[in-house]
């Protein structure tokens, strides 16, 4: 599995618990796991490098477990507790100087060191916490959001002190009623201090820590359905987001417009993630498919059929497989064998029997072929 592993140029977590990578470049996918050991606790919520050469990844499961995987190696190197699953599901996970950053759905957010079993620090980011994400620039610091839980920006280095940054809530609406909060998906705008956010009101929001306005210095709507994902590309002037209809669209940042839809999804996207230099996004979600596109002339590029429901995705920095292949092209699944493959090949085959004919049918049959023969006799 070592050879496979390497080839991979996308990873991503499914609902039972399966490491799913594929190769782009050779139109293969692969499954990293023993598929006779598969239980929902295992499903993958998370995923992040664990170093910056891309060697290993790390997988955050719904047990409150943290696997290691290394790309090199093709196989999982180490396990580890981080946290009780009573506490909710990661929503989020993070590499610093530090150690290993976790945070979970009651907003409880820890710091582990290497080799110990108790977090290092832990502050709580409030609850129903919905996404977890890191800034690039500067590693130590981390945003949270979630419902009714607005943008938080933390300093991992001072986890006593109160938050950075704390968004005010939007004004009141025309009525004087309260608008409600819900951050699904949020990051850190590249190249300034800006975090960008999307909600379940179908609300896009940039908020400027920078600037003494806590409310949004951007908001923008689109469609009628509730955000779910979000991702940056390398240029930072636009936003690529996805609903929970299958939509999934490009918003310009500096003007605050739709400047173009992807088509071909059909299921609720739950991952979105933009190539660090390739001008490519990539999704998944309830569809079960990973669809790769175009970010310059919006189209689909790579497609393939993984099975099971996925939950998130990891794209490699390396640029040998994101956009050199043909358009179109239908990704090859070799050593993927599903959780029902075993069960539908186990059953007994069946064969219809051809159906007899009723009396009726036969009579009707009688009767039309005297009838030919008759016409015949009289033409002769």
């Amino acid at each position: 599995m070592a050879d496979t592993s390497r080839l991979c140029t996308v990873f991503l977590g499914s609902e039972t618990g399966i490491l799913k990578g594929v190769s782009l470049s050779r139109k293969q996918a692969f499954n990293f796991c023993n598929t006779q050991h598969l239980s929902r606790d295992q499903e993958v919520r998370v995923l992040c490098w664990g170093d910056s050469t891309e060697s290993e990844l790390l997988l955050g499961s719904r047990d409150g477990t943290v696997k290691t995987f290394s790309t090199e190696k093709g196989s999982f190197t180490e396990t580890r507790s981080c946290g009780d699953p009573q506490g909710g599901c990661f929503t989020g996970l993070a590499i610093t100087a530090g150690g290993l950053v976790t945070c979970v759905e009651t907003g409880t957010l820890r710091v582990w060191r290497e080799g110990s079993s108790e977090p290092a620090a832990e502050l709580d980011a409030g609850k129903s916490v919905c996404r977890m994400r890191q800034s690039a620039a500067q590693r130590n610091k981390v945003a949270t959001g979630g419902k009714e839980n607005g943008l938080k920006i933390w300093d991992l280095e001072q986890p006593q002190s109160p938050p950075l940054f704390s968004a005010k809530n939007l004004r009141d609406n025309w009525l004087d009623l309260r608008r409600p909060q819900w951050v699904r998906d949020l990051a850190f705008i590249p190249d300034s201090e800006k975090v960008v956010t999307c909600t379940g009101y179908h609300q896009v929001h940039v908020f400027d820590p920078s600037s003494p306005q806590r409310r949004p210095v951007l908001e923008m709507e689109f469609g009628e359905h509730p955000l779910t994902a979000l991702a940056l590309p390398a240029s930072g002037n636009t936003v690529v987001v996805g609903n929970t209809q299958g939509q999934v669209a490009m918003l310009d940042l500096r003007k605050g417009l739709v400047c173009g839809v992807l088509k071909g999804l059909a299921g609720g996207v739950r991952a979105l993630q933009c190539h660090p230099s390739l001008p490519i996004v990539a999704s998944c979600g309830l569809d079960r498919f990973l669809r790769i596109h175009s970010l310059e002339d919006r189209t689909l590029q790579h497609k393939v059929y993984l099975k099971s429901r996925l939950n998130c995705l990891l794209l490699a920095s390396r640029e040998d497989g994101g956009g050199a292949a043909a358009a179109g092209g239908e990704v090859k699944k070799e050593e993927e064998r599903g959780e029902d493959d075993e069960v539908w090949e186990a059953m007994e085959r069946v064969e219809e029997q051809p159906k007899r004919k009723t009396t009726t049918e036969e009579e009707e049959e009688g009767v039309q072929k005297k009838s030919k023969k008759k016409r015949k006799k009289g033409q002769d």
